[in-house]
């Protein structure tokens, strides 16, 4: 089977494609090693671990040195920002929230390039819908987005013989989405939100994609109830 490598495996959306690319694919569930990432692994019979710290650029690059030939890397690692605005915001949040959103996925892709052409593999990213808007207290965070799709755009461009995709949800139903709502003191709905298990879904619908098309963009937004 083809193989796979997913980073932020662990929980949310990440684990959720690791489920849905299972029946077709080898999973390489990529995350810090923990209880969370071990078990994910046992679900699917042993299923191979790339543990590391996305931003620790020395261990991603040992971890990625055995890898010889990689048919899809999914990117679903990142983090939210603090919500502030501009005024508010400091160098060390603009700092966290470009490096692990942007420069990790860039360094990452780099690395793997070459297992990448050798199976004319596929590239997904998971964006946001802060890739393509910018609303107030999120500019951080969107800057990281923005960057993410330019990165995708990009390495399109420059890479012709590889499928590169942009996934681009409305908010989620994650821990990560709790804890934002948390600090925009609104109370949670999970019904507000898209299901992990549907934006897999669009993630595996891409890569299931026929080869003789070259799905870019992905948007999906969260249905009216």
């Amino acid at each position: 089977m083809p193989t796979a490598l997913i980073t932020g495996a662990s929980r949310g959306v990440g684990a959720q494609v690791a489920r849905a690319l299972a029946p077709t694919h080898d999973l390489l569930l990529g995350g810090r090693g923990s209880a969370e990432l071990d078990s994910l692994a046992m679900e699917f019979d042993g299923a191979a671990t790339f543990q590391a710290d996305i931003t620790d650029y020395d261990s991603v690059e040992s971890a990625t040195e055995v890898i010889s030939s990689l048919d899809v890397l999914v990117h679903c690692a990142g983090v939210a920002s603090s919500l502030e605005h501009v005024a508010d915001t400091p160098v060390d949040e603009w700092r966290q929230v470009l490096e692990t959103n942007l420069i990790a996925a860039a360094e990452l892709t780099r690395l793997l390039l070459p297992a990448l052409r050798s199976a004319r593999g596929h590239v997904v990213f998971l964006n946001s819908g802060a890739g393509l808007r910018v609303n107030p207290g999120w500019t951080a965070y969107a800057a990281s987005k923005f960057g993410l799709r330019a990165l995708a755009d990009g390495l399109r461009a420059e890479e012709p013989e590889l499928r590169v995709t942009s996934i681009f949800p409305g908010r989620i139903d994650t821990e990560m989405q709790r804890d934002i709502v948390a600090i925009e003191g609104g109370t949670y709905d999970p019904g507000r939100f898209l299901k992990p298990e549907t934006v897999a879904a669009a993630v595996a619908q891409a890569i299931a994609t026929p080869g003789d098309a070259h799905p870019v963009d992905v948007v999906l937004r969260p249905r009216p109830r």
